[in-house]
């Protein structure tokens, strides 16, 4: 299991403690941009809720699924998530060599080596929606590996240890070692990114102006420039 946190303070007051984002590992690239006085923690959105259910010390969640925002909602650990962000699913190969990969329909052939997000992890739920709609869920019986971040699924395929996966377009995006082949739009499922401040969160005030950051001018901005769609 691999997390990667990210955290930087310079520039900000000597008494006021940064918060803590807790975010789907999608985001890596965008939140810093926000709130460059922030500290982060990326995974997946899965994993993030489950730190968030036992106490974790985090201030604002940021999900790529809005199942474990509402959840958290319901069970009062956040404040009413709001939708700040959209994506769609890709399938990338390797971008060095000749692909054993060149439509979505080659993930049935036999010996096929696929990675993609394992079941929970919102990548992962997608990836299997999108494989249904096309009738390819046989594909799964491919499967080498299921990662718990969809950053994880990239850099396997970009390093040539599968074939073939599925991420979002945003990761296609920033890997120059991938090249990215589309999805028919009929197999998109939905992917609607969710924020929500944490109940417990020592600074609700500065976590309420966050999402209100990530929201506004410079968050669309910040999340257009990646490939992100805002509503």
């Amino acid at each position: 299991m691999v997390l990667l946190f990210l955290t930087t303070a310079c520039g900000g007051s000597d008494t006021a403690e940064p918060l803590d984002v807790y975010a789907a590992a999608s985001l890596v690239d965008v939140l810093p941009e926000v709130d460059p006085e922030a500290r982060f923690s990326f995974s997946g959105s899965d994993l993030a809720a489950a730190q968030i259910r036992e106490g974790a010390p985090a201030d604002v969640y940021a999900s790529a699924s809005s199942k474990y925002p509402q959840e958290l909602f319901e069970q009062g650990l956040v404040e009413e998530p709001v939708t700040f962000a959209s994506n769609r699913l890709v399938l990338v190969v390797p971008s060095e060599s000749p692909p054993k990969v060149e439509s979505v329909k080659d993930l049935l052939r036999p010996g096929t080596r696929l990675v993609i997000a394992a079941e929970g992890v919102p990548a992962g739920d997608y990836t299997r929606i999108a494989l249904a709609r096309l009738g390819l869920s046989a594909a799964l019986e491919n499967v080498v590996s299921n990662e718990q971040d969809v950053n994880s699924v990239a850099t396997k395929v970009a390093l040539g240890e599968a074939d073939a996966g599925l991420v979002y377009a945003t990761d296609a995006a920033r890997n120059g070692n991938l090249r990215a082949i589309e999805l028919p739009a009929t197999s998109q499922p939905p992917i609607e990114y969710q924020v929500a401040v944490v109940v417990a969160s020592d600074d609700t005030d500065a976590a309420r102006a966050f999402v209100e950051k990530l929201r506004g001018p410079e968050g669309r901005e910040a999340l257009e420039h990646a490939g992100f769609e805002v509503p």
